[in-house]
């Protein structure tokens, strides 16, 4: 069964005829060409695909977008200002807290909200947020360092 949905993304509204069962993540990548959101597990488990939704994270593999009209949703596409990066992704770049890249969006997107909520976060606060977030590249160490400088800016 499809359903028209409308959703707010990035500041944007969208109308959509989307499955009633298809994943916000899916929307996000197949519908509306959103692919900064990535597909990790698709089971709510890597944390790969999150994206804030009223400027909390969610795991988009595991919420369905018809329940999510009328709620901001904010992708990795949504955090730059503009042309300017957000100072996250400038730390990121930076220190190298990047590597494959693959886990960068839902890293940034998690460490967004901590900032939001707690500007000057402590390494343990900065490790309890991304403790849903999987990254089997860097080993953290570059992601925690990235954050506690961007919330120095």
């Amino acid at each position: 069964m499809k359903q028209i949905i409308h959703l707010k993304v990035n500041g944007q509204d969208y109308e959509v005829y989307v499955a009633v069962n298809k994943t916000l993540l899916e929307v996000l990548r197949e519908d509306l060409n959103l692919t900064g959101t990535k597909h990790g597990c698709e089971l709510g488990e890597c944390g790969t695909c999150t994206v804030l939704i009223d400027g909390e994270p969610v795991l988009s593999c595991l919420a369905l977008p018809i329940e999510l009209q009328g709620r901001e949703i904010t992708t990795i596409e949504g955090l730059a200002e503009g042309a300017n990066p957000h100072p996250l992704q400038t730390a990121f770049a930076e220190l190298g807290a990047a590597q494959c890249g693959y886990c960068t969006p839902g890293m940034l997107l998690s460490s967004k909200a901590l900032l939001d909520q707690h500007p000057h976060p402590s390494r343990d606060e900065i490790k309890h947020a991304l403790s849903g977030n999987l990254c089997r590249c860097t080993g953290y160490t570059k992601i925690y360092e990235a954050v506690e400088k961007a919330s120095k800016t």
